[in-house]
């Protein structure tokens, strides 16, 4: 038996590179898949921007082998994968299909063949079609039914797996998918989203819980906290309401096990003891063994501007039910999606938690879509993207310096590959993926990522 992963002990920063199921791995109609919120989504039109789905994405079911070649070829430690809940659980309970596991059994003694410790992600926003035909995260039942999922991923998976984490980003789960209808499964249902969150957090200490029952031991949660920063100070009070509905309705009932009252102010639903049961929070409390932070741009809040053209709004601003009417400021530099380049936010945020959670920190996700369109001699290079994850990984040293306890950082994504609403008109890849045979051309990040790696590595 091989020994699980575990918690990196913090001695040095550990790297990684990370990837997510729907995103990569294609054969959505394979081996008794059943569907996810995001097939459902996808085939509707209007909601990707390139009417593309994950149909074949990086066809990394099938490719599995050569990507874990990549990961070994950069010489970092880790590689963290999201495992698809309608590849095991068709129905999203009950029936368990094998052959979904037998492909993570394959893919996680492939890395541990090629010395890469494998880190797995329950749930990264591939819920299966039927659980949101049931009413999704607004409804209880989908907390218990994550909760017996986990634990027949665990049972198969857990004597070679050690680091866990339950959910990836559960903000946008239940804000854009809930609230701003921007990601699966699409709807605007206002402050209802604060049901979503609150069944997030639940599913998250329910399934910890019987983890911890059946022997993990590194459990925990990533979550796309984010430095709040008012643009101006007029912009303070709608900011605050931002920072609690991005940052605290997770943090507060990981440490506190409790929602805070300006919390409640902008999401009053979180007050009502029919969704907020007793004992929820309790559960919640100390449920997190470590906190992921997966880190892009800060979040500047500011007061509307009337004179502001009609139609501009950013695709996020419907994400904050309860918050006074607000604006997203986006100062240059920005990334080709738009995004604002700021690497000091990643050390602010990083200290920050560390400060209010007292846990181990792990960077689970950071990179930069960048447009990609200097090739030279068949290869993409890519120096804004080594610009960026130069800049950002400098911030995490800082942060560990400063005594934030951090112990890896892992850059977003491995491969070019479906961004969610954008589509395949993104690009985050280490690796360029030709859409026409597949084929893997590793980019200039790549070798950079490569060349830090050995650096490191080096007594």
């Amino acid at each position: 038996m091989s020994t699980p992963s575990r918690l990196p002990d913090g001695s040095t920063l550990e790297l990684g590179t990370a990837t997510a199921s729907y995103q990569v791995e294609g054969a959505t109609h394979e081996d008794g898949r059943g569907a996810s919120i995001w097939d459902t989504f996808a085939s509707r039109p209007g909601t990707v921007i390139d009417a593309s789905d994950g149909t074949t994405a990086c066809d990394s079911y099938h490719r599995w082998a050569e990507d874990a070649d990549l990961v070994a070829g950069l010489g970092v430690q880790w590689y963290r994968f999201s495992i698809a809940w309608p590849r095991v659980l068709p129905e999203g309970r009950g029936r368990v299909e094998t052959r979904g596991l037998d492909y993570y059994d394959r893919l996680v003694d492939g890395l541990l063949e090629r010395g890469v410790k494998p880190t797995a992600t329950l749930y990264h926003w591939d819920l299966p079609q039927p659980l949101e035909d049931a009413g999704g995260w607004l409804e209880r039942g989908t907390a218990e039914a994550f909760a017996d999922y986990a634990e027949i991923v665990h049972e198969r998976l857990g004597d070679r797996v050690g680091l866990w984490a339950t959910h990836n980003e559960p903000w946008c789960s239940a804000y854009l998918g809930y609230a701003a209808g921007v990601h699966a499964p699409g709807r605007r249902e206002g402050g209802a989203a604060h049901r979503a969150a609150h069944h997030l957090v639940l599913g998250h200490a329910l399934a910890a819980e019987r983890m911890r029952a059946a022997g993990a031991r590194d459990v925990g949660i990533v979550l796309n906290l984010a430095p709040v920063w008012p643009e101006r100070p007029e912009a303070a009070d709608v900011a605050d309401g931002v920072d609690a509905i991005r940052n605290r309705v997770w943090l507060d009932p990981l440490v506190d096990g409790a929602y805070d009252d300006g919390l409640l102010r902008v999401a009053p639903e979180l007050a009502d003891p029919e969704l907020v049961r007793d004992g929820d929070l309790a559960l919640a409390q100390g449920s997190a063994d470590w906190i992921g932070i997966n880190y892009y741009t800060p979040v500047r809040p500011d007061v509307p501007d009337p004179a502001r053209a009609e139609g501009q709004e950013h695709p996020e601003g419907g994400a904050y039910p309860g918050v006074a009417p607000f604006e997203l400021a986006v100062r240059e530099p920005r990334t080709d999606i738009g995004w604002e380049i700021d690497a000091s936010g990643l050390e602010e945020l990083l200290v920050e938690t560390h400060r209010r959670t007292s846990l181990p920190l792990l960077v689970m996700e950071n990179g930069a879509a960048c447009a990609d369109d200097r090739v030279e001699d068949g290869r993409v290079e890519d120096q804004d993207r080594i610009g960026y994850l130069r800049d950002h990984l400098g911030a995490t040293d800082a942060a560990r310096a400063a005594g934030a306890d951090v112990r890896a950082y892992l850059v977003w994504t491995l491969l070019d590959n479906f961004e969610w609403a954008y589509g395949y008109t993104k690009t985050f890849g280490l690796v360029h993926i030709d859409p026409a045979d597949q084929t893997r051309t590793p980019k200039a990040s790549y070798d950079w990522l490569a060349g830090v790696a050995r650096e490191r590595a080096e007594p």
